[in-house]
């Protein structure tokens, strides 16, 4: 007499985590919008931590889970990241024949730095089994999720302190919110949502390469360091974001 015993996974999951890191271009209230001098030189760098719940394995019995829908197209992504920009003015309003205005921009600079903690959730629009069986594949995917972030941001002039008509642009004089002035040095807490779009390439079993193009929306004006009052300077109405294109290297737990 024979017995034969299968085990199926009815709940389970299994992990995945990864380093990341790439350029960030800070979209903000420094230079000109539209303007390719300020997306080129406003930029810095990002650096993340990341883990995945994968739904479709679980390491637990060394199986696949049932086969839905969701287990086999999407997967939770937790991320700690860091990311710091130099900011400076660029465009129209620099350029040309000097002048006090001009000096006072060009003058200006500023920085921020941003610690995020948040999930995604990662759509893979080809089946996540298949990619995780063949090596030299690639795994699209699309995602959407929200982040906590702190930040530190700082401003200030090579002229001198900040605060006085003879070294600020008059934009910058004009209380903003509770600050004495449209720019302040200070650090502050902000949610935010991210999107990302971009791949995986299997180049091991149990190993990932993948490629990231992220936006990120701050629900703040004041993470860069600077707002002009909106109610006079309407030119300056949206908040602060950023563009981050990362690579990163994923391994699977088991």
């Amino acid at each position: 007499m024979g017995f034969t015993n299968v085990t199926h996974a009815q709940f389970g999951f299994s992990h995945e985590i990864g380093v990341i890191a790439g350029p960030v271009a800070f979209q903000s209230d420094y230079g000109q919008r539209h303007d390719l001098s300020t997306n080129a030189g406003n930029t810095g760098y990002g650096i993340g931590l990341i883990h995945y719940i994968n739904f479709s394995y679980t390491a637990e019995c060394n199986c696949y889970t049932p086969e839905t829908y969701f287990n086999d197209h999407f997967k939770l992504r937790s991320e700690l990241s860091y990311n710091k920009s130099e900011l400076d003015h660029f465009g129209q309003w620099v350029e040309g024949k000097n002048s006090l205005a001009k000096e006072q921009l060009r003058a200006m600079h500023g920085s921020t730095s941003v610690t995020n903690i948040g999930m995604q959730l990662e759509f893979f629009p080809w089946s996540i089994r298949d990619f995780t069986a063949t090596i030299q594949s690639w795994g699209p995917f699309i995602s959407l999720g929200g982040q906590f972030s702190f930040y530190n941001a700082k401003a200030y002039s090579t002229m001198g302190p900040l605060g006085t008509p003879l070294t600020t642009f008059p934009k910058y004089l004009t209380p903003t919110d509770d600050r004495p002035y449209g720019f302040s040095t200070e650090g502050g807490n902000v949610w935010s949502i991210v999107s990302s779009v971009g791949t995986r390439y299997k180049l091991a079993p149990l190993s990932d390469l993948m490629v990231d193009f992220r936006l990120q929306y701050y629900f703040s004006d004041w993470v860069d360091g600077l707002k002009p009052n909106p109610t006079y300077y309407k030119e300056n109405k949206a908040n602060d974001w950023l563009v981050w294109f990362n690579v990163g290297y994923i391994y699977y737990l088991q």
